[in-house]
């Protein structure tokens, strides 16, 4: 499982090499969409009835837009069976714990579960969070401290997943969404609590830090993704009180 998920995340970045070069390529010769929404149905639609004066450059339009659909295609294929082995016996209740999480689904939920595997390996949650290079650095000697940024030693790709994660909360509000709500159906009500406490948590976390300390967007979403593995860890040892506490 592990591996097969790596391989949908080296096709997405496929996707995305392919979207710069189809990008690049109209930008070359000035044909600059004026629509909202890249990557859109309106977009493809316009990127297919466009037409550049030369055929080499139609025909290089062409191949591009043919290798976007096989990996789009390929990629929703990927999707749908993490989705069914998501729901096997051995990772649907882990799934289903930590997909209450806002900014947490079921590719970046089963990717921790089969990456870290026991996560009672950890004794504390900052144990954890050292683990996934998202601890604060520190440069120090006997009468100074200095803080710098985080270490970035350990497991880069759940660093990567966990601060994709911790962008919803740049833009999340206090209501809970239908989707949100959908997700946590069939879990604990304690479970429920303590997903929606950590949500509230890291919402206000982030606004804290750019609205009042003034921390610039990326430094705030890394404190945001710190914070957030630590609830993961509290939620998959049961720890949920020393967390929260």
């Amino acid at each position: 499982v592990r591996d097969y998920i790596h391989e949908y995340e080296a096709e997405r970045k496929v996707l995305k090499s392919i979207k710069q070069r189809i990008g690049a390529l109209c930008r070359r010769h000035g044909q600059n969409y004026e629509g909202t929404g890249r990557w859109s149905k309106e977009h493809i639609k316009w990127l297919k009835n466009l037409s550049f004066s030369d055929e080499i450059q139609n025909e290089t339009l062409e191949n591009l837009l043919l290798e976007y659909e096989h990996v789009v295609e390929e990629l929703e294929k990927r999707q749908r069976r993490i989705e069914e082995i998501a729901e096997t016996d051995r990772y649907r209740e882990s799934v289903h714990k930590l997909i209450c999480l806002k900014g947490v689904k079921t590719l970046t939920a089963l990717a921790v579960i089969v990456e870290i595997g026991d996560f009672a390996r950890f004794m504390k949650a900052k144990n954890f969070v050292a683990f996934l290079g998202l601890s604060v650095g520190e440069n120090s000697s006997s009468t100074d401290h200095n803080q710098g940024g985080i270490t970035k030693l350990g497991n880069r790709f759940i660093r990567r997943l966990l601060t994709e994660a911790a962008q919803s909360y740049t833009r999340a509000v206090s209501k809970k969404s239908k989707e949100l709500k959908k997700r946590q159906e069939g879990n604990t009500d304690e479970i429920i609590a303590y997903a929606d406490k950590a949500n509230e948590r890291l919402r206000k976390r982030y606004r804290h830090l750019v609205l009042h300390n003034m921390k610039n967007h990326n430094k705030a979403k890394t404190a945001v993704a710190r914070e957030l593995a630590c609830f993961i860890w509290g939620m998959m040892t049961g720890n949920i009180h020393t967390v929260l506490s």
